[in-house]
């Protein structure tokens, strides 16, 4: 076999476009098979179909380029859970814009390595412009605000908690009843004491509740952490109010707003997001309502000193005479070492669509999401949550309990006929749709709420008996 050719390079360029060509036609043929939201069956016959069709993934001699990309890529669109789907529509997980895609595949043959500038030599300078336009997105005021790019909401919540515990020490989090459960987790990963968990009754952080904690806690160093856009509901906490009580007990703030924080785009929807600036840290994630392949995450601080305690030294990487001599060093912008230049589709994107086309993106989809909200109201065999604070709806068949709505989810999953998630919101079950597509048209809507319907009456009627 002769060697393969490489992506890079002057020769690059012609060796991808057949096998570019493959693999979208593979992309094609795959998504016709499924010819849904996801394939039918269940998890074993997805499992079946895919050892049975990839078997075996190191043959004792290759099949050639065109084969394996035309198989692999073929059998996984066919078994893809597709968030381009309109009726796919159960998590945070975007359908990604076909311009990042493409600047995705640029990233990937170019393979830059952002760790350190002699691999990195314009993606640096251009990680640099797009974190520092997003930090001034939220934190306008500022005169010095920095970003930085992570593998999504998790990995910036764990790094606000690192910082917070470089300047203070082991910080005490306190975080609501609706928080992520990263911030638990990141608080464990870095030997900090368990969360203080403050109730959120109506399904954001409750100030009453917030200071009686911050009172009977004030003699230790703390970290309030509050969220923009919860994965349940998509519920915003009382931003300003919780602000402005960290202020008066010496408390620091960070927001996780992965979900919600592109509301600052949308003149629309920004009020949504008042008092985002106070926070001494902002999570933001750009593959949620950002429409980006993941990972696009941001970590976000009003002052880019405030990133020092990641600085980090590798003689191979950067020495000191090279920093000296202006070469810049790269190794503070992370806790990873070799990442890719994921700053790339974010910009292309921002440069393409600026913010009127995002902000049109987001308010159309947050339109969309009022609109089912609306016929879930007017349908007279479901019944409504509330009405949705950014794209998340959450409903559920009237007079059904919790294990029918549990079993209709499964039911459709396994039918291939819509993927909706889950939460458990005031001691009950609900269907939960996040709706990030901006093509998903009100006959889609329907659709899914007409399956759902029929499924619950199915499901009710249960076994015809003999």
């Amino acid at each position: 076999m002769p060697t393969p050719p490489l992506a890079g390079s002057t020769t690059g360029p012609t060796a991808l476009r057949p096998l570019i060509d493959t693999v979208l036609t593979a992309l094609h043929d795959g998504a016709h098979r499924r010819n849904g939201p996801l394939p039918t069956g269940g998890p074993e016959t997805v499992t079946h179909h895919t050892r049975t069709t990839t078997h075996p993934v190191l043959p004792d001699h290759g099949t050639g380029p065109h084969e394996a990309l035309r198989t692999l890529i073929t059998t996984l669109t066919e078994g893809a859970a597709d968030p381009a789907h309109p009726l796919c529509t159960a998590h945070l997980h975007t359908p990604p814009l076909a311009l990042a895609t493409a600047a995705d595949l640029a990233a990937s043959a170019l393979n830059p390595s952002m760790d350190s500038w002699d691999q990195a030599p314009a993606a640096s300078t251009l990680e640099t412009q797009t974190t520092a336009a997003l930090a001034a997105e939220i934190y306008p005021r500022h005169p010095t605000p920095d970003a930085l790019i992570t593998t999504g909401g998790t990995e910036a919540n764990q790094l606000a908690l690192l910082l917070a515990r470089e300047r203070h020490g082991p910080v005490q989090t306190i975080c609501a009843a609706n928080a992520h459960h990263s911030i638990t987790r990141a608080a464990w990963l870095l030997g900090l004491p368990q969360p203080l968990v403050v109730p959120a009754p109506t399904g954001v952080m409750d100030p009453n509740a917030l200071h009686d904690t911050l009172i009977r806690h004030h003699h230790r160093h703390l970290l309030v952490t509050a969220t923009a856009g919860t994965t349940d509901t998509g519920r915003i906490d009382p931003l300003t109010d919780i602000a402005d009580l960290c202020a008066t007990y010496g408390a620091e703030l960070h927001i996780d707003a992965a979900y919600g924080g592109t509301l600052l785009l949308s003149p629309t929807h920004r009020h949504k997001l008042h008092g985002l600036d106070l926070a001494h840290s902002v999570t933001l994630d750009l593959h949620k309502l950002g429409w980006q392949p993941a990972p696009a995450g941001i970590l976000a601080v009003p002052h880019h000193t405030h990133l020092d305690p990641l600085h980090h030294h590798a003689p191979y990487l950067n020495a000191d005479d090279d920093t000296e001599a202006g070469l810049p060093d790269l190794l503070g912008r992370s806790l990873r070492t070799t990442r890719r230049p994921d700053a790339l589709k974010i910009a292309v994107t921002l440069k393409a669509l600026g913010r009127d086309g995002l902000a049109d993106l987001i308010d159309h989809t947050i339109t969309t999401a009022h609109h089912l909200a609306d016929l879930i109201t007017k349908h007279p065999a479901l019944d409504l949550h509330d009405r949705p604070t950014i794209t998340t709806v959450l409903f559920r068949p009237t007079h059904t309990d919790d294990h029918t709505v549990a079993t209709i989810r499964r039911t459709l999953l396994t039918r291939g006929h819509a993927v909706l998630g889950r939460a458990r919101i005031d001691n009950r079950l609900w269907l939960k749709a996040t709706l990030l597509n901006p093509h998903t048209t009100p006959h889609d809507l329907q659709t899914l709420l007409d399956l759902v319907a029929d499924t619950a009456a199915d499901i009710t009627k249960g076994p015809t008996r003999r």
